[in-house]
């Protein structure tokens, strides 16, 4: 083949499908209503800092199987969720398609979609699924341009200074009977594959470690000024009952989630 050819061959590329390898074995974890770390601490958390209003619009980036949904709906709200994993939509519509509208969309390129328009959402919402997202300054973008002026964004995510994947873990300190919490990494950004699950489907996610710097300067680069952080520990909590006094101390200090709430100023 010459290289005139060569040049003009038809791209390879595969459409991005997000976690659609994965979908059953989710769906199955988490289920209708999600974990319970999504029931106990990550929705309410991210509920008390989007304090939805009736007759708002709500855009749930990363949607996954619309856990929000029902939650968002009782609000008063319309719920719209967007995720590029067709079949985790498909759950998302099984599951809660009586609650909200449910779009496939890529995150990082949200103006490409038909079904959504320009400044259109008093509110976006990240439940658990920034960290899966790449670019982040794409991803920052397209929130910003569904937001209408004076909207807010409002981020929930695994703690980036303490739960970086494969980076960071627990240890305990014998002499002082405390158990810490070791990292051995944090400023360098870092895609992580995370381990293949089982079932029918099986592949492997990606998990990109970001530090908090990027996420406050990646929101101002689009006009979305923080306004609020919550650090969220698993603290003196029914899912930390079986634990020791040591394990208890450090759940209680150390945060499992951390959410950003952003609003957007005009430029």
């Amino acid at each position: 083949m010459n290289d005139n050819k060569r040049n003009h061959r038809p791209s390879r590329r595969r459409r991005p499908s997000g976690w659609d390898g994965v979908a059953d074995w989710y769906d199955g974890w988490v289920g209708k209503g999600g974990s319970i770390h999504h029931r106990k601490l990550a929705i309410p958390s991210l509920l008390a800092l989007l304090a939805a209003q009736k007759g708002e619009r709500v855009l749930d980036i990363g949607a996954g199987q619309g856990v929000l949904a029902p939650d968002i709906a009782r609000a008063g709200a319309a719920y719209v969720g967007v995720d590029v994993s067709a079949r985790l939509l498909a759950y998302a519509r099984q599951h809660h398609g009586a609650h909200g509208e449910f779009i496939e969309a890529d995150a990082a390129h949200l103006s490409q979609s038909p079904a959504l328009q320009a400044a259109s959402f008093d509110a976006v919402t990240f439940l658990l699924s920034i960290q899966d997202m790449d670019p982040l300054d794409d991803v920052l973008q397209s929130a910003a341009w569904a937001l209408k002026s004076g909207g807010r964004a409002v981020l929930l995510m695994t703690h980036p200074a303490f739960r970086v994947p494969r980076q960071s873990g627990w240890g305990f300190d014998e002499g002082r009977k405390l158990q810490y919490r070791r990292v051995d990494r944090y400023l360098t950004p870092l895609p992580v594959p995370m381990k293949q699950h089982p079932g029918k489907q099986s592949g492997v996610t990606i998990s990109f470690h970001r530090a908090i710097s990027d996420y406050v300067n990646g929101l101002a680069a689009h006009n979305l000024l923080i306004d609020r952080m919550e650090e969220i520990p698993l603290g003196d909590h029914s899912l930390n009952k079986k634990r020791g006094k040591a394990e208890k101390l450090a759940d209680a200090e150390i945060p499992l989630f951390m959410a950003l709430r952003a609003r957007k100023i005009s430029a």
